[in-house]
């Protein structure tokens, strides 16, 4: 039996955790987790909790011997089944070997921290992970907390989210301890003092409850992305929550998590503001919506956007999305359509493909604008997008150079002409078929990466 102990937020170890240590005959966990472990008998080995291979390998050697030398104690910080070792013991040992003792996680430690409900948030972990899919997060949902780690901390996620309209909310050193020390008040908790500092980066936890260096105060900081983009935070960092202070509170709910994908896609026209039926028609909006495949943690470029009804559909199935308008009118017309599905849309004022080199990169990029700069507008998206460019034309004249330009970029091709015919009404209580006007669709997706070495 392997026994798990989550200390919490805080640097003293849990009272049922005396009793695990009592009968170990191995002890895994950080240095200052061990420190912290008064009970353990001298006759118990100890490993260090770094690099996570070796303190496995260290637990399966140990279990090979007689029972009788002790139980394995694993101490972790937060909770452990949360973005935590638990997985990886589960996955090499089978989860009926654990004995699991859950702490306090560092994210409802922080919620808590500011008086609000989690359960109607998004967690993303950022430890050891590719920063992009927490910023693609936190600029599509409202509510939203960051396991930081080393190169993605609050200093990075502010950099990438100067432009969000977001409130970053940095909370060190949970746990701690409380002091009066109002210098350290920031306006959304009080400062609050002692503890220890997270363990090394190559630890396996990434719930971040880990706690912080003895003399520090616990903090939880209200700062603008830009201000957390110009400070050096230290190690001490626990979780960054990403909050849109206008959404921040909703209703009752039954599902935690993020909120369920919506009902209906391919809303009709109506649904939308739109000059002059400029719009992308519901037909056409659903065979985009599949080819993009958005969804939550991705992002998506909107390019051309008009009324932004693309747009709006692919943030209302969880991405981060980017609208390019060329006319004001456009723009302020995409941020109302946005506003009016509860959504958030990044809209950008100005001409593809000029303004995309300021951009983040694209995981999916629709395109229903462009004339005659379409071709050169194809070609930097398929340059830049992660996974597929889906565009919409009118024009017949311009399919050729589209599709080539997608082919060029290494994009496997393919399109439809959609022709279809709504249901009319006619006098005499009878129904006709209305054509609606053929609209070509192609789209590129990028091809898997062949592995190195493998025979062709």
């Amino acid at each position: 039996m392997i026994t798990v102990v989550g200390t919490g937020t805080g640097a003293p170890l849990p009272p049922d955790a005396g009793a695990a240590l009592a009968g170990a005959g191995l002890v895994v966990g950080g240095r200052r987790h061990l420190a912290a472990a008064t009970t353990i008998p001298d006759t118990a080995e100890r490993v260090v909790l770094g690099p996570l291979a070796p303190a496995l390998d260290s637990i399966e050697q140990f279990l090979e011997k007689p029972a009788e030398r002790g139980r394995v104690v694993v101490l972790a910080s937060g909770d452990p089944g949360f973005f935590g070792i638990v997985r990886a013991l589960a996955e090499r040992f089978g989860a009926e070997r654990l004995e699991v003792h859950p702490g306090v996680s560092s994210v409802a430690t922080a919620f808590a921290r500011l008086g609000l409900t989690w359960d109607d948030a998004v967690v993303v972990s950022a430890h050891g992970r590719d920063l992009r899919t927490a910023v693609n997060v936190c600029r599509a949902h409202p509510k939203v907390a960051v396991l930081t780690g080393p190169g993605s901390g609050p200093a990075e996620l502010g950099a990438a989210l100067r432009s969000s309209g977001r409130v970053l909310v940095v909370a060190s050193a949970l746990g701690a301890g409380a002091t009066s020390d109002a210098d350290a008040d920031s306006g959304v908790g009080s400062a609050l003092s002692t503890g220890t500092a997270p363990d090394s980066a190559s630890a396996p936890h990434s719930d971040a409850g880990s706690v912080a260096h003895s003399g520090e105060r616990e903090r939880v900081e209200r700062v603008t992305p830009a201000e957390a983009a110009a400070r050096d935070w230290g190690p001490a960092v626990s979780v960054v929550l990403c909050l849109d202070e206008a959404r921040v509170l909703s209703p009752v709910r039954t599902v935690a998590g993020p909120p369920s994908g919506p009902a209906q896609w391919a809303l009709e026209e109506g649904e939308f503001t739109h000059r002059d039926s400029m719009i992308t028609k519901f037909e056409v909006r659903a065979l985009a919506l599949a080819r993009l495949g958005p969804r939550l943690g991705e992002h998506v470029w909107d390019i051309g956007a008009g009324s932004g009804s693309v747009a709006v559909e692919c943030a209302r199935l969880g991405a981060a999305v980017t609208a390019v308008e060329k006319t004001l009118d456009g723009v302020e017309r995409v941020r109302a359509n946005a506003a009016a599905h509860g959504v958030y849309v990044t809209a950008v004022h100005g001409a593809a493909p000029t303004v995309l080199s300021d951009l983040p990169d694209p995981d999916a990029v629709f395109i229903g604008g462009g004339g005659r700069e379409l071709p050169a507008i194809v070609t930097a998206c398929a340059r830049r997008a992660r996974r597929s460019v889906v565009v919409a034309m009118a024009a017949l004249d311009r399919v050729p150079a589209v599709r080539d330009a997608l082919v060029a970029a290494g994009l496997d091709c393919d399109g439809v002409l959609l022709q279809s015919s709504r249901l009319a009404p006619l006098p005499g209580d009878v129904t006709r078929l209305a054509a609606t006007n053929p609209v070509f669709l192609l789209w590129g997706v990028r091809p898997p990466a062949r592995d190195e070495g493998v025979a062709q």
